[in-house]
């Protein structure tokens, strides 16, 4: 691991030489290139800086040990207590940030909720968890622009699209993949029984132009009156667009705005990104139809998390962790799960590369 932080640096300081050149101004592409680098080899030399530091600072308390004076041997042996579980987390920190790093996690994502089984009671939580999302985001300092929505009668919803920006987006996110179950009781039943539906949650990687080359001539689009009851002026304009990729099947409807180059610019974004999660599962057969595996049949028996409102708690079944301030997951306090999520994939990526043996977290 040290010879391998040894050449990182060493990569790190070459790059800091080069772009210090005042030639480099002349070649924005190379500066571009080089600067998005340095960014992101910033963090792991820092912290393999601080190590070698701390490490001086052990081996210098230790030696300080053997001194005749006992005040200077009581202060080593003092500095040690605190050192030596620093050097252990900095390892630790260090094997983290060496693991192979997954290419979306900068990027911005497309978070898809549908309503799998359960019926009115899946629409409606459908709306209820996207608020979270929603909520979450606006805590993070993060855009959340609604893309497509597809209304119930009774306020709930077929399926709420909504692309999210910011830093991390999909890194901070992408564990949230998969069928989510809720049970509770609906208010329209009589006997106070607990209903148990599921929706399914999709949270791809943003699509950029450069990822995905979309030929016009493969693009079907459609345009027509937008549904639903609207403000003034939807319903009476051809605003909605409907755009069907033709090699591939698959369709967008966008009719929430009452601009039509608005729609055809969000239907675009959705398609860009699913067509995008289509070459992926092509390119990487170990996460081959990864929709399906992310969002399963939205069966009852296929979940990841479940909801349960009576209990007012909320578990995550990957890793075994139960929440029971539910209320406010609801709220949009999701830091607890999503931390959880996040150090266990690590660990897991640790235990994989053999930096942990089995058993140890």
């Amino acid at each position: 691991m040290f010879d391998k932080l040894a050449s990182v640096e060493a990569r790190f300081l070459e790059i800091e030489s080069r772009l210090a050149d005042p030639g480099l101004a002349n070649r924005p592409g190379e500066f571009r290139k080089l600067s998005q680098e340095h960014s992101g080899l910033q963090e792991l030399v820092s912290a393999y800086r601080e190590y070698k530091k701390l490490k001086t600072d052990i081996q210098g308390n230790k030696e300080l040990v053997f001194e005749k004076d006992p005040d200077i041997v009581a202060m080593a042996k003092e500095e040690l207590k605190t050192q030596e579980p620093e050097l252990e987390n900095l390892t630790k920190r260090l094997q983290i940030l060496l693991l192979p790093k997954d290419p979306n996690d900068g990027k911005n994502i497309m978070l898809e909720l549908r309503a799998g089984a359960g019926g009115d009671e899946a629409g409606l939580f459908v709306g209820e968890l996207f608020r979270a999302y929603q909520r979450f985001s606006e805590r993070q300092g993060w855009r959340f622009d609604i893309m497509s929505v597809s209304p119930t009668g009774i306020g709930g919803f077929k399926e709420m699209i909504a692309m999210i920006e910011g830093t991390n987006v999909y890194s901070r996110l992408k564990y949230e993949g998969g069928v989510h179950r809720v049970q509770r009781v609906p208010a329209t039943e009589a006997q106070g029984r607990i209903h148990t539906s599921t929706i399914t949650v999709a949270v791809l990687p943003e699509a950029e132009e450069v990822d995905v080359n979309i030929n016009p001539t493969e693009l079907r689009i459609d345009v027509f009156r937008s549904g639903g009851a609207g403000g003034q002026g939807v319903n009476t304009t051809d605003s909605a667009v409907r755009i069907t990729h033709l090699p591939s099947g698959l369709v967008v409807v966008c009719q929430d705005e009452r601009s039509q180059l608005k729609n055809k610019d969000k239907a675009m974004k959705i398609l860009r990104s699913r067509l995008l999660e289509q070459e992926q599962e092509k390119a990487a057969k170990e996460h081959s139809d990864a929709r399906r595996t992310m969002v399963g049949t939205g069966d009852r028996s296929e979940r990841i998390r479940t909801y349960n409102f009576p209990q007012s708690r909320m578990t995550d079944h990957r890793i075994g962790l139960t929440i029971h301030q539910l209320s406010e997951v609801m709220e949009g306090k999701l830091d607890e799960v999503l931390d959880a999520l996040q150090a266990h994939y690590q660990m897991e990526a640790l235990r994989a590369a053999g930096h942990l043996p089995p058993g140890q977290s």
